[in-house]
């Protein structure tokens, strides 16, 4: 036992940040344990690959980290190889025959029991699997390990999903929809900002959905407003909001809510009303239509920021050029495109008309294109304007320029801001002026009576 506790634990965490709260999750978990956190790999006697499988893409990225990972086993410390979330949840049984260098497998449900895998491991042989049904969700009476820069971190408000679009495996790696209960949620919020957070982003797969299973009937808008009471907290981000979700109350908050960034992911997928029938979204093009153009009226120089798939079956060329003419004209901030993956067990996998690779890689390169010209456009737009920007370190082209982001900017998803003047520290929210800009960053300066 003595040794276990001294062990040193290596953590890679692929996809999105609800996957890598689950990871800061295990990490808490194992530091209050006793294990010793390592940045360093080879350093590591156990290495866990914290995985994603919710595109053919991210199944590929979390086979190759494993595959590379299992060097370690012979050119540096390691002595565990553990592979946890989604990857096992889904595939565990071809895992387990064809990655034999995997010691542990833990599904979406099981990743708390972690220490408690590895100790059983310890005093085993073999291999493990512990993928059962992927129903849990954590409180805040468990550790947590912040990952992230300490100036922000994401706040998981629920798991699953219930939405069941036609094309996503989600509902069977994480199950339905379910939120966390509100003082649980503001407990860990305020955990968090007495460790120094100063932006909290609220994610879950529809953030919208939050407080729908809930008999107390709680609500985002009431979250949001709870959270925006923590006096040491500046900034609240939300990501994922379905664009059928967002009621009269979060615009009201959007507009009102100091603390509330002016920012809205939302993602609409496609606009024309073919392929979303297709894909069983619940929102309509007009209702698409009409949403944002309430946003931008009510809400003047809101942020908005979107995700869409290419090459869905069925998408015909009139479809496609009705989604390029939307997205050139519409002037999206922020915009991420991707081409359908037909996942295995999804009702589109077995849908007629697919469209070929060749044919979503070009669409893909189109539409790119163009959001490549209109970010232009609006990030010019921009040059003049005062902003504040939260600095997170230096430039990683020279130490003279320090680099930060602006509200209007999600962090690892949006661009940056190159701040060519003034000092403050990692973290410090402070005003600055935009002199330039590129496709997706900024340049800016710092005030003077702030540098």
């Amino acid at each position: 036992m003595e040794n276990e506790l001294k062990q040193k634990v290596s953590m890679v965490s692929l996809g999105c940040p609800k996957n890598l709260v689950d990871a800061e999750v295990m990490l808490g978990i194992l530091a209050k344990q006793g294990y010793e956190i390592t940045m360093d790999e080879k350093d590591a006697d156990v290495i866990i690959v914290n995985t994603c499988a919710f595109i053919k893409e991210a199944r590929e990225e979390s086979v190759d980290a494993i595959l590379d990972l299992a060097d370690r086993k012979s050119d540096g410390r390691c002595k565990t190889l553990v592979v946890a979330g989604c990857l096992p949840q889904r595939y565990q049984e071809e895992l387990s025959r064809e990655l034999p260098e995997v010691d542990i497998l833990i599904g979406t449900g099981d990743y708390p029991r972690v220490a408690e895998i590895l100790a059983e491991h310890n005093s085993r042989d073999g291999q493990l699997k512990y993928v059962g049904d992927p129903y849990y969700i954590y409180d805040e009476s468990l550790p947590r390990l912040n990952s992230s820069p300490g100036w922000y971190a994401y706040l998981k408000i629920g798991e699953g999903c219930s939405n069941c679009c036609s094309y996503c495996v989600i509902p069977k790696l994480r199950g339905a929809y379910r939120s966390r209960p509100l003082d649980a949620l503001v407990a860990e919020a305020e955990n968090l900002v007495k460790g120094g957070v100063r932006e909290l982003i609220l994610v879950s797969q529809d953030i919208t959905r939050y407080g729908s299973d809930l008999a107390s009937n709680e609500t985002l808008s009431e979250l949001i407003r709870r959270l925006a009471e923590i006096p040491d907290l500046k900034w609240i981000r939300l990501l994922y909001a379905y664009p059928d979700g967002i009621d009269d109350e979060l615009v009201d908050l959007l507009k009102n809510e100091p603390k509330l960034c002016k920012y809205l992911d939302i993602p609409i997928q496609h606009i024309s009303d073919n392929v979303l029938r297709r894909m069983k979204r619940r929102s309509s093009e007009q209702q698409i239509l009409n949403l944002i153009e309430r946003l931008r009226t009510e809400i003047p120089g809101i942020t908005l920021r979107t995700s869409l798939i290419v090459g869905f079956p069925g998408e015909t060329v009139d479809d496609f050029l009705k989604l390029l003419q939307f997205v050139e004209k519409t002037q999206f901030d922020r915009l991420g495109v991707f081409c359908y993956s037909k996942e295995d067990g999804t009702p589109a996998a077995d849908m007629p008309d697919q469209v070929s690779e060749r044919v979503k890689r070009e669409r893909h390169r189109k539409l790119m294109k163009i959001q490549g010209r209109v970010s232009f456009r609006r990030n010019r737009a921009m040059v003049g304007q005062l902003e504040q920007v939260i600095v997170e370190g230096y430039s990683e082209e020279t130490e003279l320029l320090l680099k930060g982001r602006t509200s209007r900017q999600a962090p690892d998803i949006d661009g940056q801001v190159y701040i060519t003047s003034g000092r403050a520290d990692l973290g410090e929210i402070v005003p600055c002026r935009i002199t330039d800009s590129s496709d997706y960053d900024l340049v800016a300066e710092m005030l003077e009576e702030q540098a």
